[in-house]
């Protein structure tokens, strides 16, 4: 049976990771947290989560950056804004949730086999291709990169659906689906420039 680790040192800690989570839109009063724990007393989901919200703030403003962008924590938050309308500094939890969730797709660091952060980078994907979502497609890519067993269990269901029309088999698309890529790239110009800042 093998040791592991369960103190963390300063010297484990990613000063550059702490200073970019602060930087970026709601992270600016993550400073300011008191550590009370009321975000983790509001939020409903703070069970089933590896660490709680006030565990994760506290390591994110450390600069744990591997704790924090391979937690199941980040991916498990529901956006109820709980956490953020009972804080008493007004940290805005559920947006640095967001940003993490952005910052883990990015750099590929997210839980794997776990279907949440698949789910969100093919979502955005299908939106930039086709400029809404289809339904069949971003299933069986969920299914097939987290669980093709499942899948596999899941295809009578699935033919059913598209016998009855419920479901397509090819995607729909927008009539400018130009424009749409042309907002979506100042979206994320606009994210790189406060990224910068």
């Amino acid at each position: 049976m093998a040791l592991e680790q369960k103190v963390k040192y300063e010297n484990d800690c990613d000063k550059e990771f702490a200073s970019w989570v602060t930087s970026q839109t709601g992270g600016e009063n993550l400073r300011h947290c008191i550590q009370c724990g009321i975000c983790s007393a509001t939020c409903p989901l703070s069970l089933y989560m590896d660490y709680t919200p006030r565990r994760l703030i506290n390591l994110a403003r450390e600069g744990f950056k591997k704790e924090v962008l391979s937690s199941f924590t980040i991916w498990l938050c529901a956006s109820c804004y709980a956490c953020r309308s009972e804080c008493p500094k007004e940290i805005k939890v559920t947006d640095i949730m967001y940003m993490l969730k952005r910052k883990a797709i990015e750099e590929g660091v997210y839980p794997r086999r776990f279907p949440i952060p698949v789910l969100a980078r093919e979502f955005s994907r299908m939106i930039f291709m086709f400029g809404r979502v289809n339904e069949t497609l971003l299933v069986t890519d969920l299914f097939l990169r987290t669980n093709w067993f499942k899948f596999l269990s899941m295809t009578g269901l699935g033919f059913n659906l598209m016998r009855t029309g419920r479901m397509s088999l090819l995607p729909d698309s927008i009539k400018r689906k130009g424009e749409l890529r042309k907002v979506l790239d100042a979206i994320e110009s606009e994210e790189k420039k406060e990224t910068v800042k």
